[in-house]
């Protein structure tokens, strides 16, 4: 703050030192607006401090342990690394992309020193020695990690209705926005972590919709990469053909810079709508409740208006290919590949205790009578899941891809766009958990999955009768990450961001 000549000569002193210390506090501290990508950029000019920021999120954390959103909060760890950052940044030099910037990650992505349940009792004593190399590259980049969030058991469901590891007084995790309704899932304590502004940023994990549909029912974005964008490694796994880690933020600007530390390239800089052609297929846009209809047309007016040409487009046979492929390959694999994770990082337990100790009533029965006897559900009973596994690989699965790249061409698509989720967040009951609403929740996030494409989800308003987020989804090309956010980028300056929840 300048001072007048006339003021220093009345009375000096005390007013250079008021503006002296007026210039060196920094700027109000908002977390119900702060992105990551601005909190980057405030921390590298010195007008905000790790430790502060560090100790708002905790603050806001243990604010709400009703949602139960964390599973391990590390407070003293999270703490030492701020004051770590901060002193960095004192020494000079340039800045990292996410110097004290705090990040949570779900707690089936391993953390040095930090337990990795996976959400489930078998696991609660086993502690990894090292990071996996997703969360490697973002420690590497200036990252602190606030804690390990909560999640749907071992990543085996869409709600994060799970009994184990409460902090609040009701089972699951809760939506930001309603506590009495789910967060969704897998990467439930993300979603309900970054709308109730306990973070600024996370990192998931995706098999069929695990960070978009939680970052639908609580209002914030996600990118799930093409398979293989990201490495998998010590992350416990349901499917090496379907999963992939994932970013979640409140902006599409701090995905990209998220996947920027993680897969390399240069910034991402938003597309130009008025050459932007998207495809709307009428499998994605039925069975949708009324909220999400409304929010859903109302988003693609904005982008018709913005300049967007939508394109009217049939993929024969999708869901019928996708259904072929989905369960056959994730219950097929399931199996294998836990069995490998747990004895590759010596977790103490083989597969058949993980599934005994299981505290979700919809987890315990699919590992027990399918994953671990090797079965799928059938019109009578079970069947043997290895025919039906294999012809998921040799031709349901590459009948897929092709039908996405052969729509994506012919039609000169730059991406898909459709609700998320069909409709806004169940309440919070074991209900939710059914196999029916199983699958009415992954109905649109499912067939990119498991084509191994892009998808990116950023919200598209508030229910007008519910109050409660809503999604849009964009699936591009398998390798169009980049594009596909820059897309993003440009849409959420149409559609614009959600405000924090009010409770």
């Amino acid at each position: 703050m300048p001072v007048s000549p006339l003021a220093q000569a009345v009375c000096p002193a005390p007013l250079l030192l008021w503006a002296l210390y007026a210039q060196a506090q920094p700027a109000a501290l908002d977390i119900a607006t702060l992105t990551a990508s601005e909190a980057a950029q405030r921390l590298c000019a010195g007008s905000l401090t790790s430790e502060q920021l560090v100790t708002a999120y905790l603050a806001q954390a243990k604010a709400r342990p009703q949602l139960n959103a964390f599973i391990t909060l590390d407070e003293a760890g999270a703490l030492r690394a701020a004051r770590a950052a901060d002193a960095a940044r004192k020494r000079g030099g340039p800045c990292k992309p996410l110097a004290g910037v705090p990040v949570v990650v779900k707690d089936n992505i391993q953390v040095q020193g930090l337990p990795a349940t996976a959400g489930t009792p078998a696991l609660k004593g086993f502690v990894p020695a090292a990071d996996a190399p997703v969360v490697a590259k973002l420690r590497a980049a200036g990252a602190v990690v606030l804690g390990k969030t909560h999640m749907h058991e071992l990543a085996f469901g869409v709600t994060g209705y799970n009994p184990a590891f409460q902090t609040g007084p009701e089972v699951g995790v809760r939506n930001a926005y309603d506590a009495t309704r789910i967060a969704g899932g897998s990467s439930s304590g993300n979603g309900a972590a970054l709308g109730a502004r306990m973070a600024p940023a996370a990192l998931g994990t995706d098999t069929g919709g695990s960070v978009r549909i939680p970052c639908a029912f609580n209002g914030c974005a996600a990118l799930r990469p093409t398979v293989g964008r990201y490495s998998q490694q010590g992350i416990a796994p349901i499917s090496h053909t379907r999963d992939t880690a994932g970013p979640m933020a409140l902006s599409v600007a701090d995905l990209a810079l998220l996947d920027r530390v993680i897969a390399g390239g240069a910034p991402v800089v938003p597309a130009d709508l008025k050459r932007v052609r998207l495809g709307v297929v009428p499998a994605f846009y039925a069975n949708l409740d009324a909220d999400t209809k409304a929010a859903t047309d109302a988003a693609l007016d904005k982008l018709r208006a913005a300049g967007v040409t939508l394109v009217d487009v049939e993929m024969p046979k999708l869901m019928e290919l996708n259904g072929a492929a989905s369960f056959p390959i994730a219950l097929y694999e399931a199996h294998d590949d836990m069995v490998a994770y747990l004895a590759k990082y010596r977790t103490g337990i083989d597969i058949r205790q993980l599934a005994a100790a299981a505290a979700s009533p919809d987890v315990k029965g699919t590992y027990e009578g399918l994953v671990n006897p090797r079965k799928l559900p059938a019109e009578k009973g079970v069947v043997d899941a290895k025919p039906a596994y294999d012809n998921a690989i040799a031709k349901a699965r590459p009948a897929l891809q092709k039908l996405y790249r052969d729509t994506f061409k012919a039609s000169r698509l730059d991406a898909l766009v459709f609700p998320t989720v069909t409709r806004v967040a169940l309440a919070a009951t074991p209900e939710a958990s059914s196999p029916e609403n199983f699958g009415a929740l992954i109905q649109n996030t499912d067939p990119g999955s498991n084509a191994g494409i892009p998808g990116l989800q950023l919200p598209s308003g508030l229910g007008a009768s519910s109050g409660l987020p809503i999604g849009l989804e964009f699936d591009g090309p398998a390798g169009s990450d980049r594009k596909l956010l820059a897309l993003g980028m440009a849409v959420e300056g149409v559609l614009g961001r959600l405000p924090a929840p009010t409770k």
